[in-house]
């Protein structure tokens, strides 16, 4: 042990060496000017923090053994020592750090010959003598275990260190997971930058934690070409992002930008607005792009007279059937409308030159621009093949009833079309109540007049709530790039959420992906991911259930809270008008989160939303205090109350579950309904209680 105390000590100090030869750089003699010395220093400032040594992160958390040297041919096997040579030991951590002359003193987890800490087994060892994991308290290294790859008289077992890890308590935003990367994952996680990966995987799997270490990966294996192209990172709200927001920059990545959806779009017009579920079905359907490519492709109006153009003192005569035939060429080669209204001024100032070459002239491209610059032209272009706006033309689809008619029949119904019209239409742009989806489909005329940017790689997580128009805004994202699709079809609670991975990844323009599935859950105990998944047969029939390998007796407490329960005066007070059975319910919950609080970890308060105000109250008069989600948790704060409609993606030690069947009723449906409830059920890593005062719905009876 002392001796690998002495190698963290040491490579602490080599990382810190590093830092300061970085931070004493001199870019004042190095520049030719203040722009190139901005871009200099802007890389200097990333590198120094990206060196950066968390004093509460391990450095390394495993070491290799290896029985060649990897970075040699195969020769005589190394002598197995108690402390092998450094020749043979490779120390695997979050970054690269090397000494002052250069030598490996940790290697980062990504690089290729790192692979085998995830990979190697007794039945393939991969050269891999021996494989040692480290155990830490606060920073200091005070435990290993070792794995004899090689010795056949060793048994298989799961390493301690590792379930530790695992389950260990958290408090605060999500952690990387680069010490317990299981092989399955590692497999996802090093894939290919080329080929576009979506991957299924239910509550605990860690798909989240595989889409940002991917990216980590991509980064270092690839990482000119995704500076050049980007990269970005797509959750489904912003406590989420906040959830995960330090994973990337604990990994050394500091560049990756996070967004939600409603980011991606609402760049053009302000989302005041909300739609009814069945606006927002039909705003969200594949058929409105072909609808709004109608409608913009209407915007083209063919000429009924010819163009003169007066150069000097000659006039030069384009018929309006020629004109006509320049204009048809243009929407058959279907080109995006933007591109095509440039284009509209050089074919017909091409058509002009081709007559004052008949006439004997002998004009250069300098003549054409000239043309195609000429008022006339610029008039007739006008006419032709007008600028639009993107927003406008949707406030005309969403407001015009006939206008909308014309182009949506065929694809819409009557009914549907009625459904998305405005009661009572805005009279202008910037006065509209635009809505989420609308946003979208802003977003999709804009690309149809001028094409979106790619990215060289996107993750797109909680994809299976997601509607067709949302697929395409984030496929027009990386249509040159690849992506890396994250979600769990049982967990989709919108009206539109993704019926199949093969419709979604249609949607997004990556029908060649390759879809992987993650079973086995490391984060929810069994007794726990058990009882939800008696949800399973009625929200999603045919996905197979997690197999949790986390063995936790106890971790779930179903409880009835008594209709005769008296509730103290406070909570009762605060359950409004639910009366005495709703004060003991309220008082009950308060109670149990009372009870988890004396554990240790993160505690969180599931409700629906409805009862968030409720709860929000008698938690206060009790004396706990609480976070929305998204803040950061302290040892001081650790219980959050959480809306049920925000608890997707994010996990807590021990969760307190409020009301399964207000739950259920808060949504549109009661298949939504229970796969909220689904969600809720799945969020604890140490332990779930849930209490009810109604009825548990009917599936959940029995594991009750």
């Amino acid at each position: 042990m002392g001796r690998e105390r002495a190698h963290l000590a040491a490579s602490r100090a080599a990382l810190r060496a590093m830092r300061e030869d970085v931070q004493s750089l001199d870019i004042r003699d190095v520049t030719a000017n203040w722009v190139n010395a901005e871009v200099l220093q802007h890389q200097i400032d990333a590198r120094i923090k990206a060196l950066a040594d968390l004093a509460h992160t391990p450095l390394f958390f495993g070491r290799l053994d290896y029985r060649h040297d990897p970075g040699a041919e195969p020769s005589q096997p190394a002598e197995r020592a108690e402390e092998p040579s450094s020749a043979t030991a490779l120390y695997i951590g979050r970054r690269h750090v090397h000494d002052a002359v250069g030598d490996p003193m940790v290697i980062d987890w990504r690089a290729p010959v790192s692979q085998a800490f995830y990979q190697a087994s007794k039945k393939k060892p991969m050269d891999v003598v021996l494989r040692r994991r480290f155990g830490y308290t606060g920073g200091e290294l005070t435990a290993y275990e070792d794995e004899n790859l090689m010795d056949p008289a060793e048994a298989d077992r799961t390493s301690r260190l590792l379930q530790e890890e695992i389950e260990r308590p958290r408090v605060g935003p999500m952690r990387d997971i680069v010490a317990t990367i299981q092989p399955e994952q590692d497999e996802i996680v090093r894939s290919e930058l080329a080929g576009t990966v979506c991957v299924q995987g239910g509550p605990g799997t860690g798909k989240t934690a595989v889409g940002l270490h991917r990216v980590a990966y991509l980064l270092y294996a690839h990482r000119e070409r995704l500076a050049r192209t980007g990269t970005l990172v797509i959750g489904p709200n912003a406590s989420f992002l906040r959830y995960i927001e330090q994973v990337l920059p604990a990994l050394g990545e500091l560049e990756v930008q996070q967004v939600t959806v409603g980011e991606l779009v609402g760049r053009l017009v302000a989302v005041r607005g909300a739609d009814e579920p069945a606006a927002a079905l039909v705003k969200g359907d594949a058929r409105m792009a072909q609808v709004l490519r109608r409608a913009l492709r209407a915007q083209v109006t063919m000429p009924t007279e010819p163009l003169v153009v007066v150069r000097g003192s000659r006039r030069w005569r384009i018929p309006a059937y020629e004109l006509e035939e320049i204009a048809g060429e243009l929407l058959a080669r279907d080109i995006r409308y933007g591109a095509a209204h440039e284009a509209l001024p050089q074919r017909i100032a091409h058509a002009v030159l081709v007559r004052m070459e008949q006439a004997g002239e002998a004009p250069d491209d300098r003549v054409q621009d000239a043309v195609a610059r000429n008022p006339a032209v610029k008039a007739a272009v006008k006419a032709i093949w007008p600028v639009v706006d993107p927003a406008k033309l949707v406030w005309r689809l969403l407001s015009d009833a006939d206008f909308l008619g014309v182009h949506a029949e065929g694809l819409l119904t009557a009914q549907e079309q009625k459904t998305v019209l405005w009661a009572k239409p805005p009279r202008s742009v910037k006065s509209a109540p635009w809505s989420a989806a609308d946003a979208v489909l802003i977003d999709e005329a804009e690309d149809l007049i001028s094409r979106t940017p790619s990215l060289g790689h996107v993750v797109l997580d909680e994809a299976q709530d997601l509607s067709p128009m949302q697929y395409r805004a984030v496929g027009r994202r990386c249509s040159t790039g690849s992506a890396t699709v994250l979600g769990d079809l049982a967990q989709g609670t919108t009206p539109w959420a993704t019926r199949g991975w093969d419709e979604a990844l249609r949607h997004l323009g990556k029908q060649d992906a390759v879809v992987e599935e993650l079973t086995a859950g490391f984060r929810v105990p069994r007794e726990v991911i058990a009882y939800a998944s008696a949800l399973l047969p009625a929200i999603a029939p045919g996905l197979a259930p997690v197999a949790s390998v986390r063995e936790s007796p106890g971790s779930l407490s179903v409880r009835h809270v008594p209709d005769a329960a008296v509730a103290p005066a406070a909570t009762a007070t605060a359950a409004g008008d639910g009366g005495e059975d709703g004060g003991a319910a309220v008082a009950a919950v308060v109670a149990a989160c009372t009870e988890s609080l004396r554990q240790e970890g993160s505690i969180g308060l599931i409700a629906a939303d409805a009862r968030v105000p409720a709860l929000a109250a008698a938690l206060t008069a009790a004396g706990l205090t609480h976070l929305s989600p998204g803040e950061e948790t302290t040892e001081a704060t650790r219980l959050t109350l959480v809306p049920a409609s925000l608890a997707k993606g994010l996990e807590y030690d021990y969760v307190v579950l409020d009301e399964p069947a207000a739950i259920v009723d808060g949504e549109p449906d009661e298949r939504t309904g229970l796969r909220r409830l689904y969600v809720c059920l799945t969020r604890a890593v140490s332990g779930l209680t849930v209490l009810h005062a109604a009825p548990l719905p009917e599936q959940l009876v029995q594991q009750a």
